[in-house]
């Protein structure tokens, strides 16, 4: 664990030496940088040679006689740690040039303090061995994404996700509290290991909260309000973090809390499946509806939640009714999504982060031609749109493939299986296909056509440091996509952390699988490059006409007439208006000479929608009513306390 310390401790150290260096902007960045990016290279490689070579580690520390603070690294911790690691390693460099516009040194030394302590905080929750280390490390990684969060706190919008993000991730944590305490209560220790002591039915019980806690955490639908609200505040890196790994924790704590109870219930798998379900095609409906840029990337989030619980649920299904090979394909599968989810989802926040870096609007309708000046963004997005739709060679192709194998290999099972196998397949691709109309809107909307504003115009990137980690997170995606075996590898060790009891893991098919996706993938990159070449060959010499596109009779097109992303996604927003209401607001043109008018559309989030009028108006109804509580009297407020104490002097 010698190696994980010093990691941690070192992005701890670039952190608070750019807030004692604040006012020395550029060298409080550069040192920044340097500590945290140089922090997570060294996890990174410490995370990588323990999966690769299936060791683990463990440490434990003593506090005032009373508790101990104790880690431990097996498969489950060293894969998170990877990605943790290696996204958090590029979000570091990609800062460097992201803020370089922002004004004033304190704010952004402020800024890369939290981030360093969320980097390590998230390390230090994959690694908790007990209650209470995993309690306080989920904590301090909780506040310190939040501060991230209301960064731009000048806006009243921004720290309205602020407080909601707040919110969420303390009600989240009740839930975790009230499972750990559940545990407490039966076992009286605070190890990890004493869940599996725990009668049955409390088992179920505590599963059920643990999956709403870090629900929550990960954006499971509906406790995923905060999410399309808390990614558009946060600057862009931190949004890549957040999206690609962040949100992660909670996908980790549902495993680990799966894997130390050793129950291996069917309904655990019908929960985490349906679940999924529900998140992946809401989150992609409602990204399908977003004007917002991030907001769009954040829904997105949702969607791909829903296909790692897919994969897990089929995994404890497969568990659960005894079929090694449907377990560990479904857990493999959604296991791995959580790497590919992590590389895509990050490049396209930071291809988000370039385009608002250069036009200063996240807004999809108000861009457009943006591939023109901006090449390395332009291509870069598309590779990683290809990515989280699925499609070969492309690393989200792999894992989604595993868990579609899973999901055929459960048909053969009883007859709830099989109705949630069909159930998942057919999801799965609803999600894709949802998911390739959401991202072609994108790229169509944002890169191509013509700039629709003058803030889209003649834009150009620049920042090498920004462009680096979008090449090399692109480069990954098609990597991963081309050679899956290493990585394949990297989720069943991480598969065999589960403690599922078997004494080997079928693994036989997945060296037929990857050799035939490396086989398929380098063969369409040849036929590929043959068809370039041989283009090329034919057009040598040849001139390419150039004139207007046909104006359907129109003598003078206009950027206007081009499809906007709300005219694009109409068709299919209309039927799934049930789950998303459309608001319109369009007042009644008037008279023989009308005068201006306007028209806005909003696609609802259903659950924010009925949380609002179900939840927060009878709160702030009730708390109005209260309000002559707080009338400012000290004696009073005395009085209360003293009143409190002796009403507890009954019950202890």
């Amino acid at each position: 664990m010698c190696q994980f310390f010093s990691s941690t401790l070192i992005i701890l150290l670039g952190g608070f030496l750019a807030l004692v260096f604040a006012r020395q902007k550029k060298f409080s960045k550069g040192i920044a940088v340097l500590f945290l990016s140089g922090g997570s290279l060294l996890g990174l490689i410490d995370a990588a040679d323990k999966l690769l070579n299936t060791t683990g580690a463990s440490a434990s520390f003593k506090y005032l006689d009373l508790f101990s603070l104790s880690f431990h690294v097996d498969g489950l911790s060293a894969f998170f740690l990877t990605a943790i690691f290696a996204v958090s390693m590029m979000a570091a460099i990609y800062s460097f040039h992201y803020m370089e516009s922002e004004a004033g040194g304190i704010k952004t030394g402020v800024n890369y303090f939290f981030f360093s302590i969320l980097i390590s905080s998230m390390a230090l929750v994959v690694t908790a061995a007990n209650i209470i280390t995993f309690m306080i490390s989920w904590e301090i990684m909780s506040l310190s994404s939040f501060f991230l969060v209301i960064y731009g706190h000048e806006s009243a919008e921004n720290r309205k996700a602020g407080y909601l993000y707040f919110v969420f991730s303390h009600v989240g944590a009740m839930f975790i509290l009230a499972a750990f305490g559940l545990i407490y209560g039966h076992t009286g220790s605070f190890e990890f290991a004493s869940m599996a002591d725990v009668p049955e039915t409390i088992k179920i019980v505590i599963f059920v909260l643990s999956f709403i806690g870090f629900g929550s955490k990960a954006g499971v639908f509906p406790f995923h309000i905060w999410l399309p609200h808390a990614h558009p505040a946060a600057p862009s890196h931190i949004s890549a973090v957040m999206s690609g790994v962040m949100i992660k924790t909670g996908i980790y704590g549902i495993l680990r809390v799966y894997a130390i109870l050793d129950f291996h219930s069917p309904v655990f798998g019908y929960i985490t499946l349906i679940a999924g379900v529900v998140s992946g095609i809401l989150g992609v409906v409602y990204a399908l509806g977003q004007d917002d840029i991030k907001r769009l990337l954040a829904y997105s989030s949702m969607e791909n939640i829903g296909i790692i619980l897919i994969g897990l649920g089929m995994g404890m299904i497969g568990a659960a009714t005894g079929n090694p090979l449907v377990a560990v394909l479904g857990f493999a599968g959604g296991i791995l999504h959580v790497l590919n989810h992590s590389v895509f989802k990050s490049l396209l926040f930071m291809g988000a982060g370039m385009v608002l870096h250069q036009t200063g609007t996240r807004s999809i309708d108000a861009l457009g031609g943006l591939l023109k000046g901006m090449k390395i963004t332009g291509s870069t997005f598309i590779i990683a749109s290809l990515a989280i739709c699925g499609l070969p060679p492309f690393n989200g192709f792999v894992s989604e493939f595993l868990i579609y194998m899973g999901s055929f290999k459960a048909i053969p099972l009883g007859s709830i299986s099989f109705a949630m196998s069909v159930f998942a397949i057919i999801s799965l691709a609803v999600i894709g296909g949802l998911a390739l109309a959401c991202f072609t809107k994108v790229v169509g909307v944002v890169f191509q056509g013509e700039p629709r504003t003058k803030a889209a115009e003649n834009t150009k990137e620049n920042g090498l440091a920004m462009m680096i980690p979008m090449g090399v997170l692109a480069a990954a995606c098609v990597i991963i996509g081309v050679f899956p075996k290493v990585f394949i590898q990297m989720a069943l060790t991480a598969v065999q952390a589960l403690g599922l009891d078997y004494a080997r893991l079928p693994v036989e098919p997945f060296g037929q699988i990857t050799g035939n996706i490396t086989f398929a993938a380098l063969l369409f990159f040849v036929i590929v490059l043959i068809v370039m070449g041989i283009r090329s060959i034919y057009y040598k010499n040849k001139t390419t006409p150039t004139s207007g596109t046909w104006g359907c009779g129109f003598t003078q097109p206009t950027v206007k007439m081009q499809y906007t992303g709300s005219s694009y996604a109409g068709s299919i927003l209309e039927f799934f208006s049930a789950a998303a209401p459309l608001s319109e607001d369009h007042p009644p043109i008037k008279g023989r000479f009308p005068l201006k008018t306007h028209y806005h559309s909003h696609v609802n989030d259903i659950a924010e929608l009925h949380m609002k009028n179900a939840v927060v108006r009878p709160v702030f109804y009730l708390f109005d009513k209260l309000r002559w509580m707080q009338h400012g009297d000290i004696h009073l407020y005395i009085g209360y306390i003293l009143l409190a104490i002796v009403l507890l002097l009954f019950f202890i």
